[in-house]
């Protein structure tokens, strides 16, 4: 069965030639899918920008599929093969594990800068199997391993090409064959970085010593990093490095979210008139939602998006109420978003390990339960590719009209973290659900403020790029009031969807 072309509208053929033609200055022509050696010294940045809907994630796709039909061999992150380093590679990446996440369910085999920065050591026996289910060597023989747990291994790999969950497939855990991490020693060729406007000028230049053909995807009416003081990496580009798309895709044309989300770019939009818009959509499709409360079942996995962070804590101790869940420890099933490492520098290795393994900040995770040791807890990382990891934990718990936050728990170094029920709208920007509520008062809150970022008033940037984070629907939630449970909090699904977990006690304990 053929597969239907792709109809490009005009403004993403034009980009798409311009990419060939960036592409073929490092060596390799899409046109004819010839691969040559790469220039040597002359390396290449372009952007291609546009709003949500604008096609960048198909651009994205197709640029991907055209250069592994060219023989363009696609680097996850996860394990590399020393016969791969005289061959042309390949890095689809983002910041965070949520981004990349979104992009892997869509087909594109995205991983994040960090896995691409860090690189995993592989025991020389494991080795073996990883080589062979990159399709590198014939099937090793490896003492402990049946032939069926090579058999689950090799199927596992057919599905989701992830070395790791193949290798725990088999009934190995990661500190069974990876024996840690190290800074990346050797260059890659092209990387392409989605949800650019995230990035930072220090990842930003972490990239360009790694591949000397950089091409970024964008949205410039996204919230630029807080440490950037109000601008994005590419605005430094020149504008010949810079393409735009302008024509939102006829695939999308239809949906009620990104209409809401384009419309805020109406420099006479008032918030008031954008709330009637927003009980429009409502009355008229499904996908909108006027919400009189906050949903309280879809906070463990979709937290609330607000902008003030009195906001966010109150929200926050709202839904542990309604759960019950007590002062002194953490609920199985309550979510949490990583808030840093806290390890001193002696401890880099461990630092290393577990940013490789998706404890970066900003991460979200599930809290599992108690780990084997003090101080330890059990994780499920949303979005990793290796989602389950035990970790030393510092949970801190922030209470309404309180400076200093609770701590139910902690070890005396490791991972930190925050509850995550409710996040900023900042905090939110790389990543997107299926349903998301909207808090709408602390957008009308900035509307009041009267403040301006980038030339533009400060809530239709929060409420774009709050919008923007739902797939499939937008609660626009108006009360301060929260629902009662349906049912208690839940973490069969998320053992359920993972072979076997990633232990990192070992490697985090003092």
């Amino acid at each position: 069965m053929s597969s239907v072309p792709i109809q490009y509208s005009s403004d993403q053929a034009e980009a798409f030639d311009r990419v060939t033609q960036m592409l073929r200055g490092a060596g390799i022509d899409l046109d004819d899918s010839l691969l040559m050696p790469p220039r040597d010294g002359k390396s290449q940045v372009m952007a291609l920008l546009g709003k949500a809907g604008s096609g960048k994630t198909l651009l994205l796709s197709e640029l991907t599929k055209a250069l592994q039909a060219s023989g363009v061999e696609v680097v996850s992150g996860e394990y590399e093969s020393r016969k791969m380093r005289d061959k042309r590679s390949l890095a689809v990446l983002a910041p965070t594990n949520k981004a990349a996440f979104v992009l892997r369910m869509r087909g594109v085999p995205a991983t994040t800068i960090h896995r691409i920065l860090y690189t995993p050591m592989y025991d020389p026996e494991y080795e073996k199997i990883a080589e062979w289910l990159a399709g590198h060597d014939d099937k090793p023989d490896i003492e402990g391993l049946t032939e069926e747990a090579l058999t689950r291994a090799y199927d596992f790999y057919q599905l989701h090409k992830s070395i790791p969950g193949a290798l725990a497939a088999a009934g190995l855990r990661g500190s069974d064959f990876i024996t840690g991490w190290k800074r990346r020693e050797h260059p890659l060729d092209i990387g392409f970085v989605d949800e650019a406007s995230m990035l930072d000028d220090r990842q930003f230049e972490d990239l360009k010593e790694i591949f000397p053909t950089l091409l970024l995807f964008g949205d410039p009416a996204q919230l630029a990093p807080v440490n950037q003081a109000g601008g994005m990496v590419f605005d430094k580009l020149a504008d010949v490095q810079k393409m735009t798309l302008s024509r939102v895709h006829r695939q999308d044309a239809d949906n009620p979210i990104l209409d809401l989300a384009h419309a805020l770019a109406d420099p006479s939009l008032d918030f008031h008139t954008f709330e009637n818009m927003i009980q429009e959509a409502a009355r008229k499709d499904d996908r909108v939602v006027w919400g009189q409360r906050v949903e309280v079942d879809l906070m463990a996995r979709s937290p609330v998006l607000v902008w003030r962070n009195a906001t966010r804590i109150r929200l926050i101790n709202a839904f542990r109420s309604v759960y019950g869940a007590p002062e002194t420890e953490l609920l199985e099933g309550e979510p949490l978003v990583c808030d840093g490492i806290e390890l001193p520098i002696k401890h880099r290795k461990k630092r290393i390990d577990l940013e490789a393994r998706g404890l970066i900040k900003g991460a979200q995770v599930v809290y599992l339960g108690p780990g084997r040791k003090p101080g330890f807890s059990r994780l499920h990382v949303i979005g990793a590719e290796d989602p389950q990891v035990s970790a030393a934990s510092i949970v801190k718990i922030e209470k309404p009209d309180e400076e200093e936050p609770f701590i139910p728990f902690a070890a005396r170094m490791g991972a930190t973290f925050l509850h995550g029920a409710a996040v900023t709208i900042h905090k939110a920007q790389g990543s997107q659900w299926d349903t998301v509520q909207v808090f709408a008062p602390d957008l009308y809150a900035a509307a009041q403020m009267g403040r301006s970022e980038a030339g533009q008033p400060l809530w239709k940037r929060l409420a774009y790029v709050a919008i923007t984070r739902a797939q499939e629907r937008l609660i626009w939630v108006v009360r301060n009031r929260l629902s009662k449970p349906a049912d208690g909090l839940r973490i069969d699904d998320l053992r359920a969807s993972t072979p076997a977990p990633f232990s990192l006690e070992a490697e985090t304990q003092d």
